[in-house]
């Protein structure tokens, strides 16, 4: 899910599912001018209660996950949060084995001792945020190029993160908001001992897997657990066994008590990445350099990976969450494609630019001020179109699809240090801790033969579609020049030399490494050119992308000059966000209604046991054949798994609490809806559905199926 739009929409579809949604991911700072709306909606709660910096409130119950990957919230005084499944997918993956499985057989700690260390994972909170536009923008001379801006806004937002950090253990950053007319500053407290407490099988954590990734309806019980842990003094603190559960200002109290069609609902959290704002070309450079490529190189890959995980249980296990990520964005790829497609939206991108042409045209200051917006746009985006492509072919084929070349890449510098004589001792040990961390951590989910065979058909996608004067120098030097052309033979002795493709060879070379090897070993080879070709081609993208910024700073403060009663949101760039709306389904087709929730009589009509995505557990089963729901349940004997929303989303937002009117906890968002993939250049009013798991499946999974009452008593219920 990705992106915030200023095309002018017409009013929404009539359609007895149909409330009105609200585009925008708002900064909680500023939430008192979407208030009246809110409250319009439903809202009962005021903006101090979402964000304060002098007592608790909502923001403080709001985590993003390894900053801003996903997002959690706080649902217990000991620090316990709550996220997605797929969110914690990662670290349930490097905690299971072939013999302790716990992708396919779920976990609960029974006690705080059993709760799993990450390291590496970290925890966010938001202590507090403040505009510093004009602390920055007075400083910028008029008329300066985007060169001396930048040159200006580095130092300068360098001291202020200075001054605001100072004596204090917090981290900070600052965030540029509508290409550069805004400026605000971020301050956090960071985490680092964030221990796994709970996650459902796969075949419920999961359940739809890639079949029903971006569908609607849904019947996915996304959700895993973690605690934070301080030290004793309540600051931040490496994983240590003295640590405590952090105790935070405020946690989430959770609803049983549902809730229907049209109720308000908002969802807080840390949105990554939108393009709202895109013009026509940069929509229409997306599509072709981005999602193509991307689309069209994990598919290639995902067919590979997928033949060798279900031949090969260990292999299923090593490749489960490198396959996860790839799989989402391959996905969404496409679907973004098909609905930018389906909707016209560059047309209508179009149809904006010209209205904004004929505004800017009417009054010479305006010209003056805005003339050359859009052509610098165009010019921009034209002039690195080819190397765009190029570079995402680098990341998708050499780095991402390559994986023993790129591991070289990233050990070789570690390596090399560890090569010089008269080196501090106490530095070169460190040096060789690190390199031992991170071998570990590679050839625990690395498989010789499966990025052998990956490695020979990322290689020849690369050479059949990008143009020969971006090659790297290993394939023009080595794989052109001495192999001749025969991508096969070059991997293969690759394979065969390298000491980074086999455990056993890193392993006895990294004791006593040199830089012989390293300067003659044919996967660093390849991994330090692909990377000076990559270093070279964004190079060549510095003017195309300054011609491109200026013109979006210029063309986005003369909208919001164009439209002054239009309230604006900036696009989402992983800081918190707060969005609002209300529960519903939805009509994305002639003769086809999708309802607002799902039940668990729909996981068992899905479930096929020969499909591992669509396998039911058998306790869930006998959960549902004896309606043995208690207090989750719903009065008619039915058990909601899922729901909609019309709130505004990306990924993110992927484990955000949504709230009722009350700020109650009533489920966790985890997706969105296939219809509107282009949601995050365009917002659909009539389509734009936050797929959400309902707390009270969470919570019958917790309590029915894992007996995790350790876990159900911390929580607080609302009455």
């Amino acid at each position: 899910m990705r992106k915030t739009t200023l095309l002018l929409i017409s009013a929404l579809m009539a359609s007895p599912f149909m409330s009105r949604a609200d585009e925008g991911m708002w900064l909680p700072i500023l939430l008192e001018k979407n208030m009246a709306t809110m409250t319009e909606l439903g809202f009962q709660l005021t903006a101090n209660d979402i964000y304060n910096i002098n007592q608790a409130c909502v923001k403080d119950a709001i985590v993003a996950l390894d900053g801003g990957s996903c997002t959690a919230s706080f649902v217990s005084a000991d620090g316990l949060l709550m996220t997605n499944h797929h969110c914690g997918y990662s670290e349930i993956q490097s905690h299971s084995t072939v013999e302790n499985d716990l992708l396919t057989n779920g976990f609960v700690a029974r006690s705080k001792a059993e709760e799993l260390p990450n390291p590496g994972k970290s925890a966010w909170l938001l202590v507090r945020a403040e505009d510093i536009t004009d602390q920055i923008l007075s400083q910028i001379p008029e008329g300066s190029t985007e060169a001396v801006r930048d040159s200006i806004i580095g130092p300068l937002c360098d001291t202020i993160i200075s001054h605001a950090t100072d004596s204090t253990h917090y981290s900070a950053e600052i965030e540029a908001m509508f290409f550069g007319n805004y400026y605000y500053l971020f301050i956090y407290e960071i985490f680092n001992d964030v221990r796994l407490v709970a996650a459902p099988p796969e075949s419920v954590g999961k359940f739809g897997a890639d079949t029903d990734n971006w569908m609607w309806p849904r019947h996915t019980g996304d959700f895993s657990m973690f605690r934070v842990y301080c030290a004793p003094d309540s600051t931040p603190a490496e994983y240590a066994e003295e640590n405590v559960p952090y105790h935070p200002k405020h946690f989430l109290p959770i609803s049983l008590g549902g809730y229907k069609e049209n109720d308000f609902a908002f969802v807080m959290g840390y949105p990554g990445s939108t393009d709202r704002y895109f013009s026509s070309w940069e929509t229409e450079a997306e599509m072709k350099a981005v999602n193509d490529v991307r689309a069209m190189v994990r598919g290639a890959k995902q067919d590979i990976w997928e033949k060798f995980m279900d031949g090969d249980e260990k292999i299923r296990i090593q490749y489960a969450s490198k396959f996860a990520r790839s799989s989402n964005y391959w996905k969404y790829s496409i679907g973004q494609n098909r609905s930018l497609k389906r909707l016209h939206v560059v047309d209508k991108k179009r149809e904006l630019e010209a209205e904004f042409t004929k505004w800017m045209n009417a009054d010479e200051a305006r010209k003056a001020k805005y003339g050359n917006a859009l052509d610098k746009i165009e010019d921009g985006v034209m002039q690195n179109l080819a190397y765009n492509e190029a570079i995402t072919y680098f990341v998708e084929t050499q780095f991402y699809g390559f994986e023993s070349a790129y591991f070289a890449l990233k050990l070789s510098r570690y390596l090399q240090n560890l090569t010089q004589k008269g080196a501090d001792p106490e530095y070169v040990e460190t040096i060789r801790q690190q390199v031992d961390e991170k071998a570990a951590e590679f050839f625990k989910d690395y498989n010789h033969e499966v990025d052998r065979q990956t490695a020979k058909e990322m290689i020849r996608l690369f050479m059949k579609n990008v143009p020969s004067e971006f090659y790297p120098e290993y394939i023009t030097k080595t794989v052109l020049g001495k192999y001749k052309g025969n991508v096969d033979k070059f991997v293969d002795d690759a394979y065969a030399k390298s000491v980074f493709c086999d455990k056993a060879k890193f392993e006895a070379f990294a004791k006593n490494p040199t830089s012989k090897v390293l300067l003659n070993d044919p996967l660093a080879i390849a991994g330090n050119d692909n990377y000076d070709k990559y270093v070279f081609l964004n190079g060549l993208c510095y003017n195309g992308e300054d011609k491109r910024q200026e013109g979006m700073r210029l063309f986005v403060a003369g909208l919001m000059e164009m439209q002054p009663d239009k309230l604006f949101s900036p696009d989402a760039n992983s800081t918190m966000r707060l969005t609002y709306g209300t529960i519903g389904g939805y009509h994305p087709a002639d003769a086809v209604t999708y309802d607002y929730k799902t039940t668990l009589d729909g996981v068992m009509e899905k479930e096929n046991p020969a499909e591992r995505e669509f396998n039911v557990p058998a306790k869930l089963k006998e959960i549902w054949q004896k309606k043995d729901y208690g207090r989750y349940g719903n009065p008619d004997g039915t058990m909601n798994v899922c729901f909609t929303t019309n709130n505004d989303i990306t990924g993110g937002n992927s484990g955000s609490p949504v709230m009722n009117a009350k700020g109650e906890l009533i489920g966790l968002a985890f997706d969105g809806n296939w219809e509107s993939m282009s949601g995050d250049i365009t917002f659909e009013p009539e389509l734009q559905k936050c797929i959400v798991v309902d707390i009270r499946y969470v919570l019958l999974i917790l309590d029915k199926y894992f007996d995790a009452q350790n876990l159900i008593g911390e929580m607080k219920f609302a009455n």
